[in-house]
């Protein structure tokens, strides 16, 4: 093989840079390269995410990885609209999964505030409560923030220290033992590795397939609807989960909004047709239901982008393979992979680096659980 790296790292997105932007933070002197196939990262989760951080996760170490997530944004100076988050409840399993989980939030330092009925409608008037019996809203550190200025900042954090970003694909990987031993290129080149870094979104489970492991991550598509309200709801208003999995959050002069589509199949890689139907079907009705605000609305954009989906927890992979070690996972996010990227970078950088985590302990996370089938599970997926 004509070149070569240290690291090499597939996918330059959220992640892929976040890693690579930390190894340079870190001082890493081998040489980094990041594979990237598509620069403008248009159809990339990154750029078509909604762009939240939330503490209100079920699982403590997910909590943990948001607070620093948080930490990261403020020191980046990033745009970031802390409006906090308002999940509903309207069952009474719902009530319990919200205290239960409010319990482990506070714990770990989390400003969450539980809401009776009558406290959300006098703090969100707009809202229709009877059929509600509890809201859990983030105070501080939750809300929506500037994706791309994230992303752009990792990537001159990475590139700034001599990281270089080759725009191509990764086709095969070759494995000589228990260790991957390069990278062969869309465009013919190949690439020789110390380390193999996964980062590569919904193509996740492609990518380790091509070492012969398994990943059970899945493409999921979910449609984003952006419209205006005639008489939009007044005050600063968070992002809201109704009970039914609707959410809304404003944007711009106006919201946007979405849902878990029931059912929820895999889908090809190039599929990024929005799902229409679901407006009409599922996300005006819940919203019209929830607020007379939302019952005069127009339709002003939409599009649709895909969840890298890990069908056994739906919590990130992240670290080395148990036999192939140097081959290192950073997959399945399920939709928090924005928000996570911080932390994760952060993680999989030491564990690069230095053989061991540092600032936060991601080892629950690790491959072992996939191989065990023993789920590390998260209760909040939106």
């Amino acid at each position: 093989m004509g070149d070569s790296a240290d690291i090499l790292i597939c996918g330059g997105a959220a992640i892929g840079s976040a890693v690579a932007a930390s190894l340079a933070d870190l001082g890493h002197q081998g040489r980094i390269v990041v594979v990237e196939p598509d620069p403008s990262y248009a159809r990339a989760a990154t750029a078509l995410s909604a762009s939240g951080i939330r503490w209100q996760f079920s699982n403590a170490l997910n909590v943990r990885i948001s607070a620093y997530g948080v930490e990261v944004i403020r020191e980046l100076g990033l745009t970031f609209r802390e409006h906090g988050y308002l999940y509903l409840a309207g069952s009474a399993a719902q009530e319990t999964t919200l205290r239960a989980n409010h319990a482990v939030q506070r714990a770990e330092g989390a400003r969450i505030e539980l809401l009776e009925p009558g406290p959300l409608a006098a703090r969100f008037p707009h809202l229709e409560v009877g059929d509600l019996r509890l809201g859990a809203h983030g105070v501080e550190g939750e809300g929506w923030f500037d994706n791309m200025g994230m992303l752009a900042a990792f990537r001159a954090r990475a590139r700034g220290a001599g990281v270089a970003y080759l725009r191509d694909s990764v086709t095969g990987l070759t494995v000589a033992g228990s260790r991957v031993t390069g990278a062969v290129l869309a465009s013919g080149a190949r690439i020789a590795c110390g380390a193999f870094v996964n980062a590569a979104g919904g193509s996740g489970a492609e990518v380790a397939a091509m070492a012969g492991l398994v990943l059970p991550v899945e493409r999921r598509k979910r449609t984003v609807f952006a419209f205006a309200a005639a008489h939009p709801p007044e005050g600063r208003l968070p992002l809201m989960i109704d009970p039914s999995g609707v959410w809304c959050r404003p944007e711009g002069e106006g919201f946007i909004a979405g849902c878990s589509p029931a059912p929820d199949p895999e889908v090809a890689a190039d599929d990024f047709e929005p799902r229409h139907a679901e407006w009409d079907a599922v996300v005006w009705p819940a919203l019209a239901g929830r607020s007379r605000a939302f019952e005069a609305l127009k339709l002003t954009g939409f599009w649709a982008g895909h969840y890298d989906m890990n069908t056994i927890d739906a919590n990130v992979v992240v670290g080395p393979h148990p036999e192939i070690g140097n081959f290192h996972f950073a997959n399945g996010f399920s939709g928090h992979g924005l928000q996570q990227a911080p932390a994760i970078g952060r993680g999989l950088a030491e564990l690069l680096a230095f053989g061991a985590y540092r600032s936060l302990d991601l080892t629950p996370l690790g491959y072992a659980r996939v191989a065990e089938g023993r789920p590390f599970r998260e209760r909040c997926v939106i």
